[in-house]
């Protein structure tokens, strides 16, 4: 299965794209991995791609587009990947398109994450991290034992500067409107899965997986 997953910052979209790899036994495909990958290995377009990184500027989507495609000409992707992080907006997803048809194949489905902005917000905002070992914590859902201090090495837990109630809404505002002529294009194209992420991890999983196997299943059939 070809597969592409969206979701505004705070969904569990990393955490969902990892279970769904597994299932599936397909490469999970962060662009900003491989984008890092490159640079590091030197390849030709990692080369390109760090011109840009190195001025401050961002990597043009011709580039990235051509990582996708040197990524998914590998042998790991013969049987299917599950694209993160790109496309963000519909001149990305066509130029997306555009590559995938000189390939000869397609996106079979695009999983679409939604959940209550209160509750990313709420998610975001609660988001600890300990500066000395790397452990993360939650306010509400992983709680330290002594409040703002680090249960392994006891160094006090620190909240990103991006992690603001006022920033993370303009964040999920400028999601939405980058997302929304995207969301609609792959509706259109019938192959967008909706799923609320509103809920507990598994529960979240076991609908996307649901909805995944009933694909698999009608496909075989026709």
């Amino acid at each position: 299965m070809r597969l592409l997953i969206l979701g505004p910052p705070g969904v569990g979209k990393g955490t969902q794209a990892v279970k769904i790899s597994k299932v599936f036994k397909i490469p999970h495909i962060s662009t900003g991995d491989i984008l890092r990958e490159a640079v590091k290995n030197k390849t030709e377009v990692g080369i390109k791609a760090n011109e840009y990184m190195g001025k401050g500027e961002l990597v043009p989507d011709s580039v990235v587009i051509e990582l996708i495609k040197d990524r998914i000409k590998n042998k790991d992707c013969q049987n299917g990947y599950l694209l993160d992080g790109f496309p963000r907006t519909l001149g990305q997803a066509k130029a997306l398109d555009t590559v995938l048809s000189e390939l000869n194949t397609r996106l079979d489905k695009v999983i679409q994450l939604y959940a209550d902005e209160d509750e990313i917000v709420i998610r975001l905002t609660g988001r600890r991290l300990c500066n000395n070992c790397g452990r993360n914590y939650h306010v509400k859902y992983l709680a330290p034992k002594k409040e703002s201090v680090c249960d392994d090495c006891g160094a006090t837990l620190s909240q990103r500067e991006d992690d603001t109630e006022k920033i993370v809404r303009n964040r999920l505002q400028v999601y939405d409107k980058k997302t929304k002529d995207l969301i609609d294009y792959y509706k259109e194209k019938n192959i967008l899965v909706s799923v609320d992420a509103g809920r507990q991890i598994d529960t979240i999983a076991n609908e996307i997986l649901k909805k995944l196997n009933n694909i698999s299943l009608c496909s075989g059939q026709s």
